[in-house]
């Protein structure tokens, strides 16, 4: 397996914010009216703007922040184009390129936050925290001389006193089990990989599995990288999972399927009122343009990622598993301002090789647009490919004569209806107050000694069982956690929560890679995929 640790300091506030944006295609410029640049071209039109500006800081009866008064008109008349074009003030733009770049600067360290105590979940391998001793199951108490333990700190606090520039230092004190006193360590902050491939490993004897889950700029050399290794073990028929992948750089989305698709094969175009046709097409023969080959795709898979999923279904190089594709076919171009802030501004969209727009409709708005999403629930259309909603207007055939669909995301090949067996509401108390996780936790920290006799995940995911015995120790942490039990929706959801149990106490020992194998074992979509390669 490939180890790529996920859960960094910085994920909770960054990535919700990727598939808002969309698509940087990597046009930056500077925009400064007082040198004659882009805004100077059209400053009659702008001049209203200006005046009404330049009145309400001069007469507004109380003083204002003229910055943040800009700050918010911009925002608010990027609103009124559509969803995608956006404004990033000079204090986000650092946390919003992040995941993109493919690195961030800190000390390395995975946590969770569990009884208002930090606690350590994986110090990165080869990290500054990890070079210094800091190990996983650390409890951190102190940073930089004040007490973080016991008031009430958030993800966000967290994140703020543990980040910052490479190469500053930051005072820590760290509680240890089985040690009576607290351990000192300080910290050399450096530049901390962000890995975009989630996963990979072999499902089966021939088949490998690669979950990504954006496309940045080390995207393309983690995915080959993975791929490599996995055609060391064996493989010679590929999954490439992109559920829940919100996009990224359309670039990487480019090269990925350049490793699939002939030389010459259109992977996508781009035109705009203001840009002309610009296509691009495989260039090189690529790793892997033979073999059997299917693409997982779902309500998340957007932008870059419906990219590469409509251009191995138009070119009929793919079968695609699972829901629906979310429906974003706009592109984005990111200009700077120089406060160091910077608009993204929709300035065309993008099409399929069969000339497929697979941009759902904004006209009711951005709340509308987003809620989308639930409609879906609503209407039965994650339970039934019948209740899907697809336009005859809108329909298109592949060089080998199947017919594809535009106009509102990337319809699947094989329709895989979304899972409800084993819900209860007991569950759903457990999974969203985070006690499965917490108890997880709390259990592989206790147990690591033990767990570490596993000599692998995957020894460990053959071998390990949530007994009984565990799942009495669970419910009962779950009441002292104001989850009271219930016998029969225990019964019901059994199997989900000892899933979800051995998935997460994995995690905590190996990672990603030992948590994606278990919890995965269970995925319907994953094993429709699986029982396609077998046919």
């Amino acid at each position: 397996m490939i180890n790529r640790p996920k859960f960094y300091v910085y994920l909770p506030i960054v990535f919700a914010l990727i598939l808002i944006l969309g698509i940087y295609i990597g046009r930056t410029f500077h925009l400064d009216r007082k040198e004659g640049n882009v805004m100077t071209n059209n400053s009659a039109k702008f001049s209203k703007i200006d005046d009404v500006l330049r009145y309400v800081t001069d007469e507004y009866v109380d003083t204002i922040k003229e910055d943040k008064l800009v700050d918010n008109t911009i925002t608010a008349m990027l609103k009124q184009l559509d969803p995608h074009s956006a404004y990033i003030t000079k204090d986000e733009i650092a946390d919003m390129n992040e995941p993109l770049q493919g690195n961030f600067e800190g000390i390395g360290v995975e946590f969770n936050i569990v009884d208002d105590t930090i606690r350590v979940v994986n110090a990165i391998p080869n990290g500054p925290a990890e070079k210094v001793g800091v190990q996983a199951g650390d409890k951190l108490i102190m940073v930089d001389g004040k007490k973080v333990a016991g008031i009430k700190i958030t993800n966000k606090g967290v994140m703020e006193r543990l980040k910052g520039k490479g190469g500053t230092k930051v005072k820590t004190t760290m509680m240890r089990r089985g040690k009576k006193e607290l351990i000192d360590f300080t910290i050399t902050r450096g530049t901390i990989p962000i890995y975009s491939i989630d996963v990979a490993y072999m499902v089966s004897s021939k088949t490998g599995y690669i979950k990504i889950s954006r496309f940045a700029e080390t995207t393309y050399d983690e995915y080959m990288a993975a791929f490599k290794t996995l055609q060391k073990k064996g493989m010679i028929q590929l999954i490439i999972d992109l559920r829940g992948n919100g996009g990224g750089y359309l670039k990487t989305a480019v090269s990925l399927a350049d490793e699939f698709l002939s030389e010459g094969k259109e992977i996508v175009y781009t035109q705009g009122k203001a840009r002309p046709r610009e296509d691009y097409k495989a260039k090189a023969t690529g790793s892997f343009e033979h073999g059997k080959l299917i693409v997982l795709i779902d309500d998340g898979s957007a932008s870059a990622s419906e990219i590469l999923a409509g251009a191995l279904q138009d070119n009929d190089r793919a079968t695609l598993v699972g829901r629906r594709s979310f429906g974003k076919g706009l592109v984005q171009e990111q200009s700077a301002f120089a406060d160091s802030s910077a608009i993204r501004l929709t300035i065309a969209r993008y099409y399929t090789p069969t000339g497929r727009c697979i941009q759902k409709s904004y006209a009711k708005g951005v709340d509308a647009y987003y809620d989308e999403e639930y409609a879906r629930y609503l209407s039965g259309e994650l339970e039934s490919a019948d209740s899907m909603k697809v336009k005859d207007s809108v329909k298109y055939r592949t060089p080998m004569g199947k017919i594809v669909y535009g106009g509102g995301g990337i319809t699947p090949d094989v329709f895989v209806p979304l899972d409800t067996t084993g819900r209860s509401h007991y569950l759903a108390q457990v999974e969203y107050s985070g006690v499965i996780n917490d108890f997880a936790f709390d259990y592989a920290d206790k147990h690591r000694k033990k767990l570490n006799d596993y000599k692998s995940a995957e020894l460990y995911n053959r071998e390990f069982e949530v007994t009984s015995e565990i799942m009495d120790e669970f419910v009962a942490y779950a009441e002292k956690n104001k989850i009271k039990r219930n016998d029969k929706q225990l019964s019901i959801s059994a199997s989900i929560i000892k899933n979800q149990l051995k998935a997460l106490i994995a995690r905590n020992i190996w990672n990603n890679d030992g948590y994606y194998p278990v919890i995965l074992s269970e995925d319907n979509v994953l094993k429709k995929a699986v029982e396609l390669m077998k046919k």
